[in-house]
């Protein structure tokens, strides 16, 4: 039998669907590659409030058979190089129990399809160096690394803590 999956946009005041970004996004937190600890108590309380307050904010849910299972949590910024909308991909989740399945493909293109509808030029990501099966995904759909001018080198994201 094969796995049916849909992609939808989450309504934010859905109760439902905040408490699947919420939970998804959790499970992504737990993971190594999420820090490997859970979210805190006062962001599940109020994740899905602010994010329905961020203009250009939106998550897309991956469910196999019904079941949540992916989340891309995105923001529509601005290319002042373009002048006009950019996407950034800001979480990306798919449960350990359905990787391989197709479930990040079919995130990253429902991203790239949003994007398109908003006008956007670029859609934009950062990865770990070494998250290997979400790099191969990332390369496998067309993105990679920024830069310019070779000889200036690779764009590195960089941050610095405020609380």
């Amino acid at each position: 039998m094969t796995d049916t999956l849909s992609i939808t946009l989450a309504d934010y005041r859905d109760p439902a669907d905040a408490a699947v970004v919420v939970d998804l996004l959790d499970a992504y937190a737990r993971d190594p590659m999420g820090g490997g600890e859970p979210l805190a108590e006062t962001t599940r309380a109020t994740l899905a409030a602010k994010l329905a307050e961020v203009p250009g904010a939106f998550s897309l849910i991956a469910r196999l058979d019904g079941k949540p299972v992916g989340l891309a949590n995105c923001f529509t910024h601005f290319s002042t190089f373009a002048a006009a909308p950019i996407v950034n991909i800001h979480d990306v989740v798919v449960l350990a129990e359905t990787r391989g399945k197709g479930v990040g493909m079919a995130l990253m293109g429902a991203v790239e399809d949003e994007a398109r509808r908003r006008d956007a030029v670029k859609v934009t990501l950062e990865v770990l160096s070494g998250n290997d099966r979400a790099k191969a995904v990332y390369e496998k759909c067309g993105f990679g690394d920024y830069q310019l001018d070779p000889e200036a080198g690779h764009a590195l994201f960089w941050q610095k803590k405020l609380k």
